[in-house]
């Protein structure tokens, strides 16, 4: 099913091991994970509906059944992370094992499969320091291209200070981080779960949108220039506020209202454009996607299927037949991925 002249490159394909899929069970029965998001998200996958179950069974295969959807969908690589809310509900020492365990097996099957498969490693952020090794490990040691991060970590966010040494450490090692979403953390849940609205039809976009903007405006970029992070669903709708954003942001830095809100040295909206990639997970839609490539540039946006969460082969052929050139599409498949994750050129 591959095209000629590109090879189809998905960069936001979830797994977890049977490790990590056993904690959240116990989790959910032993009410240990005070989050109500948890128990929505996970207590659903984790149950008997027919989409769960057909989400569940792909999840922990990094073999032969998920192969066979790629071949089936003509995916050339899956770019491999840990799913929501990954390591980032447990205990700092918990988490911090887990994690490390879940990258050894990750590059395991990368291993195995070294033309089908990189990964992204999977980090603790309740132990900073921690977190900023596995990820100098996983990449130097294990050959990991980046990290994921499913967004807050126990209702924490990485702009906070306490946590940019993690910045620091993929800015040295010049590697991507993926902020991904999970549902939204227990200070501002309620709403969305009085309405079903928690998960991917909103919540997610909400939490992750709200998160990448917290960095952005906390001066991360200023302080880490040559960070570069990576967001799923076309944006998580940033890109269609930039003008916003700029104006409100400029008049709040004027009013010295907040004294949260800091004078930068560029606009918001300058950030996304030369700090921030986004992918086109779940958003398998022509406007949002010639949108997204028009107001940042064809080099910021890749290609995601966002496997196995929403794998619908038919997906693929709206992305196929985007009016735009042949060479915009190789980059939306295959080139943009290749440099950002490091892959090395794939032969089309």
């Amino acid at each position: 099913m591959n095209s000629p002249g590109y090879l189809r490159i998905a960069t936001e394909e979830a797994f977890a091991t049977t490790e990590i899929l056993s904690r959240y069970r116990q989790a959910l029965q032993d009410g240990s994970v005070a989050d109500p998001g948890f128990a929505s998200l996970v207590g659903f996958y984790m149950g008997n509906a027919p989409r769960a179950v057909q989400v569940m069974s792909r999840m922990a295969d990094l073999d032969a059944l998920r192969i066979a959807d790629m071949d089936r969908t003509g995916i050339a690589r899956q770019i491999l992370s840990l799913t929501a809310p990954g390591v980032q509900i447990f205990d700092a020492d918990t988490a911090t094992a887990l994690a490390r365990s879940t990258n050894d097996q990750l590059a395991e099957a990368i291993r195995r499969h070294p033309d089908r498969f990189a990964g992204l490693a999977a980090i603790a952020p309740q132990d900073p320091a921690c977190a900023a090794r596995e990820l100098e490990r996983g990449v130097r040691q294990l050959g990991l291209k980046g990290a994921i991060v499913n967004s807050h970590t126990r209702g924490e966010y990485l702009d906070a200070p306490k946590f940019w040494q993690i910045f620091e450490a993929a800015a040295a090692l010049r590697v991507p981080i993926y902020l991904h979403p999970t549902t939204p953390s227990p200070a501002m849940i309620g709403p969305f779960l009085e309405s079903g609205l928690d998960g991917a039809i909103y919540g997610f976009a909400v939490e992750t949108g709200l998160h990448l903007l917290r960095i952005i405006v906390s001066g991360v970029f200023d302080r880490f220039p040559e960070l570069q992070i990576v967001v799923g669903h076309l944006g998580e709708a940033l890109p269609y506020w930039l003008f916003r954003i700029d104006f409100m942001h400029d008049r709040m830095v004027a009013s010295n209202r907040y004294a949260s809100v800091k004078k930068l040295q560029k606009k918001p909206s300058d950030y996304l454009k030369e700090n921030v990639y986004v992918t086109t997970s779940g958003m398998a839609w022509e406007p949002p996607i010639l949108f997204c490539q028009s107001v940042l540039g064809v080099e910021r946006v890749m290609y995601a299927m966002d496997y196995p969460y929403q794998f619908v082969p038919e997906e693929v052929k709206v992305t196929d037949n985007l009016p735009i050139s042949d060479a915009d599409k190789k980059k939306l498949y295959q080139t943009n991925a290749e440099r950002v994750f490091s892959l090395g050129s794939m032969k089309d």
